[in-house]
């Protein structure tokens, strides 16, 4: 079989069981066995069927067995842990991918057990020749649990000594971790996970944290299984009865995994609009920018004068200020370049924390230099990832020593003090744990989407990390405050579908919150459900018949619905909230007009357009109701307005059947042709816009023998102009 093949094969098995067509599954894996010429497996499937055909055969007898849903689970279980295994025998030799091809240089080597690996890593550090070597052991034991097969026992075990070392660097356990989330992000393996448990229990809060989210990722990948090991719900409630604040951190991963998602939204942000709208300003104003002056929290009430050619790039900077401190991935895009250094090229140093005596930075600093310990200060900021801190300081080291200097000495006290308090608020505001959940996530990020061969992994940002829709998960993440929490930061996000599937789970519960209500309903509406969103802006004017917000989103549905009676009642009702409101006085003239009362939509009109004759936005509708009322005159008065000022295609055309119902054949003829030329000389776009008008010039008194006249001369005009 192909690469293909057997990856198609193994779908097709994965697929099965997730329905829980077990039947079908052991037939696919009987033919990717046979396929694959894997047959060392032939035993185990045989022995699978066997006990499905007996569990069967118990039940048809009608023989009630206490253990059959045991028995089931463990079946579908292991037929899952089965096709694991015959994918990757199958794929060991072949497949050109980063996890094989680490797999195969690992069988060619000299294999270190757990055990030696331990020893090695607890060699005392300081001396470079021994850094070096820790450093070489750890990069071996991040290989050696990521590509493993299912661990064994003594496996397991070894692990488990090296987690609980407290001896060891806090690298050792963030590299054990992982590596464990890794490896399982490509083959289920419950020993993994149960290790991953272990680390979640620990006190170190990098492993904990680092752990947590492997379980979350692991839990959501393989959710169709979860269920089948009831060992995994076991472990969770013993994590929940440890850890006081499981729900917190839970929740605050899934606020990081939203904002993650907006991290290509930024980068573009940056590129297209901030950084050139920064390149347009005059030296002058550029010179008087500085990012802490578009904090929120420090700008005054006072702008510069100076500042108003630039409101919009202030108002840009200040958005981005916000997203910077609520903890987005702002500086993805800073960074992206500069992911090139050797250093990235080993896979494990991408999940590497950062430390400043990482033997790949050399002796290229003086240790007691002032310079060091300003490149130390920046890279203590909590918006950088690890990932980030090793590119920033491997970039440093690429500049002539003169000119770091110099650079370095930019950086007074001032700015080491400002960096520093600028941690320690992050760390007072968000809490460390929330520092490091955030750090983490972004090194994943990075992985993901920078690793020279992240086309080999599959990507985690790209699936639902929907943590809060596993069933496994829910006993945890269930409550009204967390599930409010990750609807409303979908909701500012713009996720609709999103927050909508939490905002229908807490409806079921909680019956009396227009304000819910009017949530569902926007999502529901900015989702294309119109019918669905007036039922539940219906439902919130229902709880709350004072939200002017509610009656004038029924009222727009009702609109979009084509049903303007129904909104005309709505608009009147918010008229009499709010009596001069224009935007909802031309939209009630606009439901007279699609009721075809004109006279009525006129009186509307004129309102708007002398309570606000500036922007002169009810010109169009006051002359196309006077054309349709025989106003023609008055028609005629308000399209020359138009047409003096911004016209548009349809201006030109509708003063041109004003002119014609005067009678002005030649006035007629000129719009049309006006018309025709703002729209690039279309003719047929311009009939098929003719067409549609041919009732109202009808009723305008227009002979209906007249059109095609009217029509054929009109090209002979656009042919006599174009001959000239």
């Amino acid at each position: 079989m192909t690469i293909q093949e057997i990856n198609k094969a193994y779908n097709r098995i994965v697929g099965s069981l997730d329905s829980r067509e077990l039947k079908n599954a052991f037939d696919f894996l009987q033919g990717l066995i046979a396929g694959s010429r894997e047959y060392s497996f032939q035993d185990k499937l045989d022995e699978a069927q066997e006990t499905y055909r007996y569990m069967l055969r118990y039940r048809s007898e009608g023989a009630k067995d206490p253990m059959q849903e045991q028995i089931y689970n463990n079946l579908v279980a292991s037929a899952y842990e089965l096709a694991d295994l015959v994918k990757h025998k199958a794929l060991a030799i072949e497949s050109p991918l980063v996890y094989y091809s680490h797999r195969r240089n690992l069988q060619t080597q000299q294999q270190m057990s757990y055990t030696n690996l331990h020893s090695m890593l607890s060699t005392p550090v300081g001396i470079v020749k021994e850094e070096v070597r820790f450093e070489a052991g750890l990069i071996v034991l991040f290989h050696k649990i990521w590509v493993s097969n299912p661990l064994t026992a003594e496996e397991v075990a070894g692990i488990q000594d090296i987690l609980t070392d407290t001896a060891l660097p806090t690298s050792v356990g963030a590299q054990t971790v992982s590596a464990l989330m890794l490896g399982l992000q490509m083959a289920f393996d419950k020993e993994k996970l149960m290790l991953l448990f272990d680390a979640a229990s620990l006190d170190n809060e990098e492993i904990r944290v680092r752990a947590l989210i492997g379980i979350l990722l692991t839990l959501c990948k393989y959710r169709k299984r979860t269920a089948l090991y009831p060992q995994i719900a076991n472990r969770l409630a013993a994590l929940d009865e440890k850890t006081p604040n499981l729900t917190k951190a839970i929740r605050t991963i899934i606020l990081r995994f939203i904002l993650a998602r907006e991290t290509e939204k930024i980068t573009r942000k940056l590129q297209d609009e901030i950084i050139p709208e920064m390149m347009k300003l005059s030296p002058k104003i550029s010179k008087k920018i500085n990012l802490k002056d578009f904090n929120p929290e420090q700008l005054g009430d006072e702008m510069n004068p100076e500042w108003q050619e630039m409101s919009s790039l202030g108002k840009k900077m200040e958005e981005f200020s916000e997203l910077q401190q609520e903890g987005a991935d702002v500086m993805h895009s800073t960074f992206v370049h500069l992911k090139n250094f050797p250093f990235f090229r080993e896979l494990s140093n991408w999940f590497m924390p950062f430390t400043t005596s990482h033997t790949a930075f050399g002796d290229r600093f003086n240790k007691d230099s002032a310079e060091k310990q300003m490149l130390d200060t920046m890279t203590t900021a909590g918006f950088m990832c690890n990932s980030d801190k090793y590119s920033f300081y491997f970039s440093m080291m690429q500049l002539p020593e003169a000119h770091r200097s110099m650079m370095m000495n930019q950086f007074d006290s001032q700015a080491n003090e400002m960096i520093q308090q600028s941690k320690e608020e992050l760390i007072s505001k968000r809490g460390k744990e929330e520092i490091i959940t955030g750090q983490y996530i972004q090194d994943l990020y990075r992985f993901f989407k920078l690793y020279p061969s992240h086309l080999d992994f599959e990507d985690i940002f790209t699936s639902p990390i929907d943590f809060h829709n596993l069933p496994i998960l829910q006993p945890y993440i269930s409550d009204e405050e967390s599930l409010t929490t990750i609807a409303e930061y979908y909701l500012r996000k713009n996720y609709f579908s999103d927050a909508l599937i939490i905002y229908n789970r807490l409806s079921e519960h909680i019956q009396d919150s227009d304000i819910l209500f009017q949530k569902i309903g926007y999502c529901k509406q900015m989702g294309g459900d119109i019918e669905g969103a007036l039922e539940a802006y219906l439902r919130a004017d229902l709880l709350n018949t004072e939200s002017k917000w509610v009656i004038r989103r029924i009222a727009g549905c009702y609109r979009t619905l084509k049903q303007p009676e129904e909104a005309l009642k709505y608009y009147r009702r918010y008229e009499t909230l709010s009596p001069d409101n224009l935007s909802v006085q031309i939209s009630i003239g606009h439901c007279y007009l699609e009721l075809k009362n004109y006279n009525e939509a006129l009186k509307y009109y004129f309102k708007v357009d002398y309570l606000d004759n500036k922007s002169h936005k009810a010109w169009r509708p006051i002359a196309w109701c006077s054309f349709l009322t025989g106003k023609y005159d008055q028609a005629r008065n308000y399209y020359k307005k138009i047409t003096d000022s911004q016209p548009d295609t349809q201006d030109y055309l509708n003063a041109g059947h004003t002119e014609w119902a005067l009678q002005n054949i030649k006035g007629a003829l000129s719009y049309y042709k006006q018309a025709i030329e703002a729209d690039d000389y279309d003719f047929n776009k311009f009939r098929e816009q003719f067409i549609q008008d041919i009732p109202d010039l009808l009723v305008a008194g227009i002979e209906e023998n007249e059109v095609p006249l009217m029509l054929d001369q009109l090209q002979y005009t656009l042919d006599d102009t174009s001959n000239r």
